[in-house]
């Protein structure tokens, strides 16, 4: 039975827990559910240079393919705040080369979970078939 929506809420939660923020001391955590109903989870993890940090939701993602899998059917992101905190855009795009328009995110806040789309966060997303579309246009 795949896990209720507070319970990958509850995952990333706990993964927020871990995270290594030393720079902002702003916490996130995500639980992603694969296909299979495994939960893959992470957080957030710092570096004095930023651009170097890992967002909590490529660690998850990361961590799903590192295991050999590439189909997914949801995220669950959290926040120490519970500010109801999205996947940044970069983090949008790294989950569109997986999961479609339809691929649902939960959010958890202080007012509840709030439900969105991959395609409503990230709409006219860059995908596979621009680049394939691009590279037929060049020969």
């Amino acid at each position: 039975m795949p896990p209720s929506e507070a319970e990958l809420l509850a995952a990333a939660e706990t993964a927020y827990e871990q995270a290594y923020v030393p720079y902002s001391s702003y916490p996130v955590g995500a639980a992603l559910q694969a296909a299979n109903g495994t939960i893959y989870t992470g957080c957030n993890v710092e570096n004095a240079n930023y651009s170097n940090s890992l967002h909590a939701e490529e660690a998850a993602l990361g961590s799903a393919v590192s295991d050999g899998v590439r189909e997914f059917e949801r995220l669950a992101v959290a926040s120490a705040a519970e500010d109801g905190v999205t996947p940044c855009g970069m983090c949008r795009q790294t989950l569109a080369e997986f999961c479609g328009e339809d691929f649902v995110i939960l959010c958890g806040s202080d007012e509840g979970t709030e439900r969105y789309t991959l395609g409503e966060l990230l709409p006219e997303t860059i995908t596979k078939a621009h680049l394939d579309a691009a590279k037929e246009g060049e020969q």
